[in-house]
């Protein structure tokens, strides 16, 4: 068939126009790593409210487990690193905004969250459990009905809780780990849901309350948490995380700040 040639003028800029914008798109979508390397410098968010593995110390700079992973990375890819400091709550739009490249923040990895973004392996252990006075009883979950409960909104702990805790359980969530621990310290809760960093280093500043552990809610590995799309990065972190695993890094810093080696970590 014989097309006038306006016609097929046409045609052949429309052509044209698409492969440009497809091509635009698969570069726009994996962007992140040429990005980091070209500017020597990666975006890393991590929390400064969550000792021990993210918090501010005593010269005011971030440190902790999450911090030393973060430097650990961009060590290794040959940049500089910049910390941005996140909470529960907005640790995952800073990924999907582009304000931070990576999120190493304590970040379980769950069914949701994969729908939104894309984690690399896990780098370090944690789990999430209830926590309550030595002399109030708590068999199991049923038993936390009618009582008073604090959770970070948004964490991990809050989610599992939810799905557990009856129905007229007083679950009072709080913006970040500080609030959350300040009012079941505080006596505005009976019990608090939280990580066992958080429980650990809560128990040692408050020993008058006698709190101890009580139930588990979710044993729940850390992952790094990479925006969708960008499957470059996330390869090349997973590559640095596993050399460090094999080389013994990570257990030296899980070591370090939790006083435990890693143990197995899914992949």
């Amino acid at each position: 068939m014989n097309l006038p040639r306006r016609t097929l003028g046409r045609l052949v800029l429309l052509t044209a126009a698409l492969a440009t914008t497809l091509a635009a798109g698969h570069a726009q979508a994996q962007t992140a790593l040429d990005g980091v390397m070209k500017a020597k410098l990666i975006k890393i968010a991590v929390p400064t409210d969550f000792p021990p593995y993210g918090f501010v110390g005593i010269d005011l700079k971030p440190q902790g487990l999450d911090v030393d992973t973060a430097n650990l990375i961009a060590s290794k890819l040959g940049v500089k690193v910049e910390l941005v400091p996140v909470t529960s709550a907005n640790r995952i739009p800073y990924l999907q905004t582009k304000k931070a490249d990576l999120v190493i923040s304590t970040l379980g990895r769950n069914p949701e969250r994969e729908k939104v973004i894309d984690f690399t392996v896990a780098y370090s252990p944690f789990f999430q459990a209830v926590y309550g006075p030595k002399g109030a009883a708590l068999a199991d979950f049923n038993a936390l009905g009618g009582k008073s409960i604090a959770v970070t909104r948004g964490a991990i702990e809050d989610q599992e809780l939810s799905k557990v805790a009856p129905a007229n359980t007083d679950i009072k969530r709080f913006e970040d780990n500080n609030a959350t621990v300040s009012a079941f310290v505080s006596g505005q809760t009976q019990f608090i849901a939280t990580g066992v960093s958080v429980a650990d280093n809560m128990i040692k500043r408050n020993p008058a309350l006698g709190a101890e552990y009580k139930l588990l809610l979710k044993d729940s590995p850390n992952f790094i948490g990479v925006a969708k799309g960008e499957d470059a990065l996330r390869t090349k972190v997973n590559e640095i995380v596993l050399a460090a695993k094999k080389a013994g890094e990570l257990d030296a810093l899980a070591k370090k700040w939790l006083g435990r080696p890693t143990g197995t970590l899914p992949e």
